[in-house]
């Protein structure tokens, strides 16, 4: 029989690729490759779709606990957000996406997933949510915004719990379309690091181009 290695708390590997279990079997999410072990279905997590599954393939441990709360801003239509909910057993993820056209795609997984829960909203006012989120284990943000360092210390700040973890994946191309990416990734190592300890930070090359990934420790 195959073997799948648990490489971090719900995470698998097998032949250099990275699984989830299926939380809703028979089912595909983004036309992901299932693959049946036994009686579990896992599904691939394609790196070149997800940062966090880039970050992951890169070796960064992301930190999560399968009894999580996880605040995730940019939720898009749920491809990360699947996996997230594989992972999260007994944990919970509060997906907030701005695109009211985008988030539909995560409202139809949340129907067939109990630990999903999409709220249309703005990153840059977490008062809007704030009714939702007593505290997070993890807040984990992938906007290609600006300022989008500020948005997820401001997130970080209001809802991350003392020992919880953030992950910021950072685009070097929404912030400046001129500048170094090095210099662009040191200004927002700057800002992260004058509130919360930086623990880990990847770059995703080759399977995103000029982005970099941050996690921080509350």
């Amino acid at each position: 029989m195959m073997k799948m290695e648990e490489i971090q708390p719900g995470i698998y590997e097998r032949n250099g690729k990275i699984y989830t279990r299926n939380a809703d079997p028979g089912k595909k999410v983004y036309g992901e490759g299932l693959l049946q072990v036994g009686d579990v279905e896992y599904r691939r997590w394609e790196a070149s779709r997800s940062k966090a599954g880039a970050a992951v393939r890169k070796g960064m441990d992301l930190g999560l606990e399968q009894d999580d709360f996880v605040l995730y801003l940019g939720a898009a239509s749920g491809t990360t957000v699947s996996h997230f909910s594989d992972i999260l057993e007994e944990g919970f993820v509060l997906g907030v996406e701005y695109s009211d056209t985008v988030i539909r795609g995560l409202v139809e997984l949340s129907e067939r997933r109990d630990n999903i829960a999409p709220f249309l909203g703005d990153a840059r006012k977490p008062g809007e949510y704030s009714e939702y989120v007593d505290e997070a284990d993890m807040v984990f943000q992938d906007i290609s915004q600006r300022d989008q360092a500020e948005m997820f210390l401001k997130n970080c700040e209001k809802f991350l719990r003392e020992g919880g973890k953030g992950l910021l994946a950072v685009k070097a191309r929404s912030i400046s379309s001129s500048k170094d990416k090095k210099e662009i990734f040191g200004d927002v190592r700057g800002k992260v690091s004058e509130e919360f300890e930086i623990v880990d930070e990847t770059e995703l090359d080759p399977y995103e181009k000029e982005h970099l990934v941050l996690k921080i420790e509350g």
